[in-house]
């Protein structure tokens, strides 16, 4: 049975300056490092939200063989507060949209862009999530 999400995990080739964009843009430094057999840093790992879920980059010489290297599969959406300021402050740090602002309800709103380092970022303001929280 699924209990929640452990590691949504998001490759970088540049792994220095994915840790330095995602640093920026969450407003926190990742809590753990790992490095890798040649004893360069081959994993950063963020706590985030209100559950603390782990958001982990991986240095992309890392990814398993035949992986796709682009955009595309499933997409995580994390819920945020703000969806129309979250979204340009992604655009403006050099996100590329991937979904736009697509209201699937009342209450339940997604976007979602391309990181510089080719990873989908979900995003969401759902008003359910919001209720589950409050109680």
């Amino acid at each position: 049975m699924l209990r929640g999400p452990a590691t949504t995990s998001f490759w970088a080739h540049d792994l220095e300056a994915a840790k330095r964009w995602y640093t920026e843009f969450l407003g926190i430094e990742p809590y753990f490092d790992r490095a890798g057999p040649d004893g360069r840093t081959a994993y950063y790992e963020f706590r985030v939200g209100d559950e603390e879920h782990e958001l982990g980059l991986i240095d992309g010489r890392f990814r398993a063989p035949g992986a796709a290297s682009g955009p595309g599969g499933a997409v995580m959406h994390w819920h945020v507060d703000d969806l129309q300021g979250t979204l340009d402050t992604l655009l403006s740090m050099g996100a590329e949209q991937y979904q736009p602002l697509t209201e699937h309800g009342p209450g339940f709103v997604t976007a979602s862009v391309v990181d510089p380092f080719g990873n989908v970022l979900g995003i969401m303001h759902n008003r359910h999530y919001l209720e589950v929280r409050g109680r």
